[in-house]
């Protein structure tokens, strides 16, 4: 367990750099203005971390870890009997649930304006789908890997996200038009055999 002290350090300074977003792309941020703007010295940060990119990787795992709890939660609420597609929409719902929950971070990750943020949040959800995949590959026939499902699934859903947001689509619409697209895809019996 980490010491109140660490913890309180690494909250200012991931709130921080989310502060700093707002002003600049994640490439233009430096740790020299990170640690001034978040009163911490740079002897500090690097107790912690070795880069800007390792602090943006523990905000990821930080809200992996919420998000995984948020499907775990819901899988016992309404999924009883495992069924395929309320699995899948309950990851999309945590997914929705943790990305909007955190907007203030999560609007960073567009591939214009930070492609690392926008590829480390793709490979998230990417690996998290496809682990989830993997567990259902042992109970069903899949025609496909699991990575090609994730795949398959996470470029579909992520740019029609994007898409959406460029076209100023009410959030809650996003949601509803991602899931029907997703329960039309995995019903269509062109992903179990």
């Amino acid at each position: 367990m980490e010491d109140k002290r660490i913890k309180k350090t690494k909250k200012n300074l991931k709130s921080t750099l989310i502060a700093m977003l707002n002003q600049m792309s994640f490439e233009q941020i430096t740790i020299t203005e990170l640690c001034r703007q978040s009163d911490t010295s740079r002897i500090t940060f690097y107790k912690h971390y070795n880069d800007k990119y390792a602090l943006a990787d523990e905000i990821f795992q930080d809200y992996l870890k919420a998000g995984m709890e948020i499907y775990e939660r819901r899988q016992q609420q309404n999924n009883h009997r495992n069924d395929i597609v309320t699995g899948y929409c309950n990851m999309l719902d945590s997914i929705f649930e943790v990305y909007y929950g955190n907007y203030d971070f999560f609007r960073h990750t567009n591939p214009e304006e930070n492609p690392h943020l926008a590829f480390s949040f793709y490979k998230l959800v990417l690996d998290t789908v496809e682990m989830h995949t993997d567990r259902i590959r042992r109970n069903l026939n899949l025609r496909y890997t699991p990575k090609q499902i994730a795949g398959f699934l996470c470029y579909g859903i992520l740019g029609f996200i994007n898409e959406s947001h460029k076209e100023k689509v009410p959030r809650d619409e996003i949601l509803r038009g991602a899931r029907e697209i997703l329960v039309r895809v995995l019903r269509s019996e062109n992903v179990i055999r």
